[in-house]
């Protein structure tokens, strides 16, 4: 009977740390716990305002609210990268709601962004290259070695499988509501459908990983790493 010895549960650890690590600097680039946060902010400010005063407050609250807070990560000195890319995103949807007159479009973007996602997604796993395994592989500095063994395709499959799913129940919904004009709803499946979601969808890419890395080192693919 074969038993585990010391340096082997010590190997583990290290595709622990770095599961956990990919986990974190996911919710980093984010802008922390505060970034998630803040980036529902506009969208709800944009539905309140809508409801109270009409589609030229709600362009100008949303507006308002995104560069308050890139302005307030700016004094406190914290990263403002995720307050650039949300003001602009806030820029181009109030742009497009004010051409089209429709305050439904403020979520347009986001609607056909999720489907283009979906079917990315998917069509990936059809052809044998699942985006989770690639971009985790790449951003980890592993590259392909991991489709050298079928099960850990597999688990790829499963991870990206499980992305394709999240972007496609945004899409579903979210036109649904855009479809029957329910703006407010729309806000809320925004929120509800936003980070949270896809933060499950990033534990099972993370499952994934660390399923195929143990896979990998066991069959000498990958170095196993010694403490």
């Amino acid at each position: 009977m074969k038993t585990k010895s010391f340096l082997d549960t010590e190997s583990d650890a290290p595709a622990e740390q770095t599961a956990s690590q990919q986990r974190s600097s996911v919710l980093d680039q984010a802008g922390g716990t505060q970034g998630v946060i803040y980036s529902a902010l506009p969208a709800l400010a944009f539905v309140v305002a809508n409801s109270v005063g009409g589609m030229r407050v709600a362009i100008v609250a949303a507006l308002a609210v995104a560069m308050a807070i890139g302005v307030g990560r700016l004094v406190r000195k914290e990263s403002v990268q995720p307050a650039v890319g949300g003001v602009f995103g806030v820029v181009i949807a109030a742009g497009i709601v004010w051409f089209t007159g429709s305050a439904k479009d403020y979520f347009l973007i986001g609607i056909w962004a999720s489907l283009a996602g979906a079917v990315l997604f998917l069509a990936s796993v059809l052809v044998r290259w699942p985006l989770a395994g690639v971009i985790w592989n790449a951003a980890t500095g592993k590259g392909n070695v991991w489709r050298a063994d079928k099960r850990s395709r597999l688990y790829y499959d499963i991870a990206t499988l499980v992305l394709a799913a999240v972007f496609g129940a945004r899409f579903a919904v979210q036109q649904y509501f855009y479809a029957t004009d329910q703006v407010g709803s729309l806000g809320v499946a925004k929120i509800a459908m936003g980070f949270p979601l896809l933060a499950l969808a990033l534990l099972v890419v993370a499952w994934a990983a660390r399923s195929s890395n143990k896979r990998l080192k066991a069959l000498g693919l990958l170095p196993a790493k010694r403490g």
